[in-house]
């Protein structure tokens, strides 16, 4: 049985997690309004979730595993959402979509592979790219424009590149490294 001790950043990813069936709901049945407000509501939780763990030092590998649940959760609901509101963008921009959710599940995988468990690296690059990645989803639905897009794809190659050389380099896992080159330094 998981015990979630429930604290302010725990409670944060948690309602991120609850709030992914109601922006699937809310896109289903054609509220764009409700879509974008549990969108930017669950961009808030992952924002916060972290900052608040850190300050409250409140950092915990549960705390850690649910955040990245919740990203998990957040980001393979947004393309099924999309698809019920926007279905012309996921056409046009199908092959980019699939690109990004195999950027975005590859290194989780092999390292559940290598390690037995979900790891949460965490690393700047995954939250600069988490950011980018959400302004190109808000800019492609309210402009259509694809370019910023096709950039934050590069950043998730960039980041996808990074977890899997951190995944190949180390002997157990790790929770939260800021980046490879931390932990290049720390094992030497």
């Amino acid at each position: 049985m998981m015990y979630v001790k429930m604290n302010i950043p725990n409670i944060l990813s948690l309602t991120r997690i609850v709030m992914a069936p109601f922006l699937l709901l809310s896109s289903y049945f054609g509220s764009e309004l409700l879509f974008f407000l549990f969108f930017i509501l669950m961009l808030i939780s992952d924002v916060l979730d972290g900052y608040i763990a850190r300050k409250l030092h409140q950092c915990s590998k549960m705390g850690s595993r649910l955040d990245s649940i919740g990203d998990y959760v957040t980001y393979l609901s947004i393309p099924f959402g999309t698809w019920w509101l926007w279905p012309e963008i996921i056409k046009t921009e199908a092959l980019y979509i699939i690109l990004a959710l195999f950027l975005f599940l590859i290194p989780g995988l092999v390292a559940r592979v290598k390690f037995g468990v979900m790891v949460a690296y965490h690393t700047w690059l995954t939250k600069f790219t988490a950011v980018m990645m959400s302004l190109a989803l808000i800019i492609i639905l309210f402009t259509h424009e694809n370019t910023f897009f096709h950039l934050a794809l590069i950043m998730l190659f960039l980041e996808a590149v990074e977890s899997l050389l951190i995944t190949s380099y180390l002997k157990s896992p790790r929770e939260n490294v800021k980046s490879l080159w931390h932990v290049y330094r720390d094992k030497r």
